[in-house]
Order: C-alpha cells, then structure tokens, then sequence
C-alpha cells in the first residue's frame, strides 16, 4: 500500500455536526414552497413529502443551489404555488432559516457554555492532529458557502491544520470538491493513489474514485457522533465506498487503511 501523502474531508457531517439536522429545515421549506397556499388532500401530501425526502437523500453533498435549482423546477412542475423564485432567492431564505440554528450554536460555543469536541464527530479532532504531525498534507472541502465553513472550521479549532478550506463560491454555482481535488492532482503533482478522500456523502466519494484516490467513508450518526448511521452506510456502500466506519475513535484503523 502507497502511503497518502493527502487527504481531502467533507465537513458538514464528516468533522462538524455544527450543521446537523438541515434536512429538518429544508425538508419544511421544500414542502411550503412546492405547495404554497394549496391545501394537500393526503394522498397529495404522501406523495410531495415521498418526492422530498428521496431528493434530500440522493441530493446529499452536494452545493446547496443545486438543491435550489431542483427545488425552482419542481414548484414550477407541480404548479400549486403560483410564484416561482430564482434558485438563489430560495437558497437565501433557507440559508436564513438554517443559520438561525448555526449562529445560536456558535454563540453557545463562543460564551464557553458549550465546547468545540460537542459539534465535533468522535476521535476526529484527534485524527487530524495526528495526520497533521506525520506531515500529511489536510484539505477541507464543502458545498457550504466558503465564508460560513471559514467560520466554522475556526470556531471548531481545525482550521490550524488545514492546509487549504474550500467551500462554495458565493453566488456562484462550481463543485469545490471537485476543484480541490484537481488542484491536488494537477497544481501539486501527487499521483491518484497518494490522495484519499473521507466523507459522508456520496458526491465525494464518487469523486475520489474519479481521481483514483482512497475514499472512504464515514457513515456518521451526528446526534451521536458516534456509530454507524445505516442509511449513510447504504448511501457510502452504493457509491463505491473503499472502506466504511462511523467515526474516528479506531484512529489505529485509521491510519492503517491510509497506509500510515
């Protein structure tokens, strides 16, 4: 085994759970933009909230607007809601709506009521440092707007080992995932099989397969922050998954499956 000289993280859901529960913010305000002031015989109902729930989990990963372009073309395909807003004003308002929660954790965090490890998955902290020390090259990458993962990867007291912080451009829609992993490939020289990539979503473990990378994954349960969440594992196995854990607390396994 080639020992990775890189390794490229998701954020939200892999390191952070700062982010946890979204789906219970935007499952909500799909719902009301889709049906307006239309009032949803059952059968209508089951029907919408099965449409949402099976785009929000195959949707996972990715940048947000594109979840918003999805979300523009539905309403207009249902045409209960007279009124179909640009992609960006629905991300704007759902970004409102979430940050509400962020924003009270963050302060939480910031007065000392809370502490970082509490929106941190288990061992993951722990796992950075020690990649860090053995002189791997860190990189986080997220479909969270560029300023906000900035943030929070500070507040969280990751942002010291990372060599570079990708997130969304804002106003713009590109795969930061993406880019990073071809700057890594291109800009820096390194081979395929010196890069691994570690996420919850499939977007990313699809695209380090793409770059014969290592992708594994981490089915995380982000209540918990620890253990294996089985609809993630099912989502990671699908998408090609190298290897699958639920946290990082094994850093041993860890650090062996990137050949360190």
């Amino acid at each position: 085994m080639t020992n990775v000289k890189a390794v490229l993280f998701d954020f939200d859901g892999t390191v952070s759970t700062l982010r946890a529960g979204w789906e219970d913010v935007m499952r909500p305000f799909m719902k009301q933009s889709i049906a307006g002031s239309r009032k949803l015989k059952t059968e209508e109902e089951t029907a919408l909230e099965r449409k949402i729930d099976d785009y929000i989990d195959q949707s996972t990963g990715i940048q947000t607007i594109y979840q918003m372009m999805w979300l523009a073309d539905t309403v207009r395909e249902w045409g209960w809601n007279g009124e179909v807003l640009d992609p960006w004003t629905y991300k704007a308002e759902y970004n409102r709506r979430l940050l509400e929660r962020v924003k009270e954790r963050i302060e939480r965090l910031k007065s000392g009521e809370l502490q970082a490890e509490q929106f941190l998955i288990k061992g993951s902290a722990e796992l950075i440092g020690e990649l860090y020390r053995r002189g791997v090259e860190l990189y986080v990458a997220s479909g969270t707007d560029h300023p906000d993962v900035m943030h929070e990867a500070e507040v969280l007291g990751i942002a010291p080992y990372m060599q570079e912080i990708v997130g969304a451009p804002v106003g713009k829609a590109e795969c930061s995932k993406e880019k990073v992993l071809q700057d890594l490939i291109q800009a820096k020289g390194l081979h395929g099989h010196e890069l691994a990539v570690i996420g919850d979503g499939k977007v990313e473990i699809r695209l380090g397969k793409e770059a014969g990378g290592l992708a594994l994954g981490l089915a995380s349960d982000e209540v918990r922050r620890e253990g294996i969440n089985p609809v993630k594992e099912r989502r990671l196995r699908d998408a090609g998954a190298d290897w699958i854990a639920g946290d990082f607390r094994n850093a041993g396994e860890w650090l062996s499956r990137l050949g360190l």
